[in-house]
């Protein structure tokens, strides 16, 4: 009992002498320890994982009974092997970077009426799709610049409207294949290519469009809109996460509370982490 109390008096005292930089310093290390694990979730690292951890504790072994000629193997080795880690995950350090350093884009002023109206063209745009069973891909930019995937496209700038959606999907049209880029409310691009998803366990009923869409979405904040060719689904993919067979309604109320303008931005970060969690409460089921 004696032990008991001089540890939490040693504890107690020891909590006094914490101050705000040690806070700042722990959320810090916290937030990079929540980003290495979720880089290990989100590609393909896992497997290596385990073999860097593997290979650090035969090192440790090694130093500690001795083995000096192991040890020194193993000291080269590691020092070799982070070059080559730098080198075989340079993709995903890269869209990981890219997440991380996104910035708003230079100029931006977002009309609440004008984006209402996108909306609008685009959920009337995509129901019509649906039931023609056309298939389209289409990403709302948000916060995180989208210039990139602009430049793989053909540069449109013209009002969103129902129509002129349409077409661009139409199977003869020369662009429908690719993806469509709305920014600020305004079609930006067609025909753009869109960075396949690293995540490797998807439905098998998922085609090249949901794969692309996720894609996008794990490396960027938009908000992608796919309709299936196959079965005239409407899906939407945000932060990762896809939320499959939405009604026009549905589809409405995502981009809707998706896309608030600047001025609205604490309430936009509330519906948003609302939109994740109802993601999450039925990512699951839409896999299976």
């Amino acid at each position: 009992m004696e032990r008991v109390t001089n540890a939490l008096s040693r504890a107690g005292s020891y909590m006094t002498t914490i101050g705000i930089s040690d806070f700042i310093d722990i959320l810090i290390v916290a937030y990079l320890i929540y980003k290495a694990i979720w880089f290990v979730r989100k590609t393909n690292f896992i497997n290596l994982a385990r073999g860097v951890i593997l290979v650090l504790l035969a090192l440790w072994a090694s130093e500690v009974f001795s083995l000096h000629m192991i040890n020194f193997i193993l000291r080269r080795a590691v020092e070799l092997g982070l070059i080559a880690l730098l080198i075989l995950f340079q993709p995903e350090l890269r869209r990981l970077l890219e997440r991380m350093g996104g910035t708003l884009h230079a100029g931006r002023s977002t009309a609440g009426t004008y984006m209402a109206a996108a909306i609008e063209q685009t959920v009337q745009a995509c129901q019509d799709m649906s039931a023609s069973r056309t298939g389209a891909l289409i990403a709302f930019e948000r916060e995180v610049s989208l210039s990139s995937v602009i430049s793989t496209g053909s540069v449109i700038n013209a009002d969103a409207n129902t129509e002129l959606i349409k077409n661009l999907f139409f199977n003869k049209a020369p662009l429908h294949d690719g993806a469509v880029i709305i920014r600020d409310g305004r079609i930006e691009a067609a025909g753009c290519v869109l960075p396949l998803t690293q995540i490797t366990n998807l439905s098998k009923d998922l085609g090249m469009r949901h794969r692309a869409g996720l894609g996008l979405s794990e490396q960027s904040d938009a908000i992608v809109i796919i309709v299936s060719e196959e079965t005239g689904a409407i899906s939407v993919a945000i932060d990762g996460a896809l939320k499959r067979h939405l009604t026009g309604e549905a589809l409405s109320k995502i981009l809707t509370e998706g896309l608030a303008t600047q001025d609205d931005t604490q309430d936009k970060q509330n519906i948003l982490t609302q939109i994740k969690n109802y993601f999450k409460r039925n990512e699951h089921a839409d896999e299976q």
